[in-house]
């Protein structure tokens, strides 16, 4: 059927919807960088909702509107900030020069969170409870590891079209060389985070040479 402008009643039926959806978006909005805030202004990793909320100005009934615990709300902050990280490391890789160097982008993208106060900051409370948030919504703690994943997946596959992988060989898996990469890269990310330190250049290097490495890459 081919698409048609909505006639006036259709347009009367959504200018409400609109409008809830609106305030909706703002609410949800508010309850996350107040939590942000919280994390930030008081050091703590575990904000209560009633520090949520004292800082977002909204009312419990709000709160869980929109979200059934606070758990549910971290989730979604979770998978919100690691699909903004894949849109962040997609920029970075579009810019590089070949596939090898858009691979060696996506680990400096990643190990850069640790670098950068802020966004350490946010990151760090999701240490303290990434297990039992996977533990809890495992499709969800999959499907947005996954959506950091896939451009790197298909950064590899592009490396070995291109003959900068030097034995790919025939059963090569790309996708679980990038879950590989992604746990590693992962797990030096949150050991800084843990430490509360920043990579160098010299062990970030260290680690996309290591990692390039054992996917046989050449040089």
């Amino acid at each position: 059927m081919a698409d048609r402008t909505p006639d006036l009643v259709e347009r009367a039926v959504a200018r409400p919807l609109a409008r809830r959806y609106e305030t909706s978006a703002d609410e949800v909005q508010r309850l996350i960088e107040a939590t942000y805030t919280v994390i930030e202004r008081t050091g703590s990793l575990d904000p209560t909702v009633r520090d949520i909320l004292r800082q977002s100005g909204l009312s419990n009934q709000v709160f869980y509107r929109h979200f059934r615990s606070k758990d549910d709300l971290l989730i979604a902050m979770l998978d919100h900030g690691r699909r903004q990280m894949a849109d962040h490391l997609r920029h970075r890789m579009s810019l590089a020069a070949n596939p090898l160097d858009a691979a060696r982008a996506w680990i400096e993208g990643v190990l850069a969170q640790a670098t950068d106060r802020r966004a350490a900051a946010r990151t760090r409370p999701f240490l303290a409870h990434i297990d039992r948030l996977a533990a809890r919504f495992p499709d969800e703690q999959r499907a947005s590891e996954q959506a950091m994943i896939q451009p790197l997946a298909s950064a590899l596959r592009e490396t070995a079209a291109t003959g900068l992988l030097t034995s790919p060989g025939e059963a090569a898996d790309y996708d679980r060389d990038a879950r590989t990469v992604y746990l590693l890269t992962i797990a030096v990310l949150h050991d800084h985070l843990r430490t509360g330190t920043r990579p160098d250049s010299t062990q970030t290097d260290h680690l996309v040479r290591f990692t390039l490495t054992g996917l046989g890459a050449s040089h």
